[in-house]
Formats: C-alpha cells, sequence, structure tokens
C-alpha cells in the first residue's frame, strides 16, 4: 500500500520552531512523525522555505544562524522533501490570487500542488486553502 502524499502549510514549521501554542506544536509534530514513520510522504516547495524564514525574522526577530539551523534540521526529515516550482506556477497562482481572495502565498502553494498532483494540505489556516477547489485542507489534531 502506497503512502499519502501531502503539502505543510507553513504555520506547522512555524508552531514547531516557536513553541508559541504548545498544542498546535505538538499537533503539527504529530504530522512529521506519521512521515518520519513511513506513513505519510510530506512535500514542500521554495516558497514554503522563504516564507518560514521571513516570518521568523520578521514576526519572531530570530537569530538567522538559529532560524537556518532549524530549517535544515527539518529539511533533513525522513518523510520530508522539497520540489521547487517554476514559472507557470507563479503565473496562475496570481490568477487564483485574483479570483478567490486569498493571500497570493496560499494561491501560489495551492496551483504547485495542483501541478505536482498533490490533493491534501496540513494547515492551521484552512480559510484560504478550503477556496480552491480540488483541495482537502486536513488540520492537524
Amino acid at each position: 500500500m502506497m503512502n499519502e502524499i501531502a503539502c505543510v502549510d507553513t504555520n506547522l514549521f512555524i508552531r514547531i520552531f516557536t513553541q508559541d501554542d504548545p498544542e498546535q506544536a505538538e499537533a503539527a509534530l504529530s504530522v512529521f512523525r506519521e512521515a518520519a514513520n513511513g506513513g505519510l510522504t510530506l512535500i514542500i516547495n521554495d516558497l514554503i522555505i522563504a516564507e518560514i524564514i521571513w516570518v521568523l525574522e520578521s514576526a519572531y526577530h530570530l537569530d538567522p544562524s538559529h532560524i537556518s539551523q532549524q530549517v535544515l534540521q527539518f529539511l533533513n526529515t525522513t518523510g520530508l522533501k522539497v520540489k521547487p516550482a517554476d514559472l507557470r506556477t507563479q503565473t496562475r497562482a496570481l490568477a487564483l490570487y485574483v479570483e478567490k481572495n486569498i493571500d497570493y502565498t496560499d494561491a501560489y502553494i495551492a496551483c504547485w500542488m495542483k501541478e505536482h498532483d498533490i490533493s491534501i494540505i496540513y494547515t492551521f489556516n484552512k480559510r484560504h486553502f478550503s477556496r480552491v477547489d480540488g483541495i482537502e485542507v486536513r488540520v492537524p489534531i
């Protein structure tokens, strides 16, 4: 039996890195544990990495070396893969951003997911992704 493939939104990483919401941090960790145990394959793109870094710098004022260490640690997690996006994704994301009135980053992630045949996203912010047809939003519990 093949394991499930899903995208992971930035906010799961932020909860784990900052521990600002211990309950959500533990729920997010459970998703990564499932991937590490082979029950799930998590895939992210380069924009998610950039957003993680930007949020940790701008909102949490963390040191770049600390951010780098944490991000690199997670990039080497068993069951997590990084796949870059392209100009086609960005073009489609701009249209979705306007059409569905959602954040550009969420639009980009949704378009990128569709291009990689990923229909599931783990996120704590289901408001925007739930507006996109063909995406199943899962909130870690």
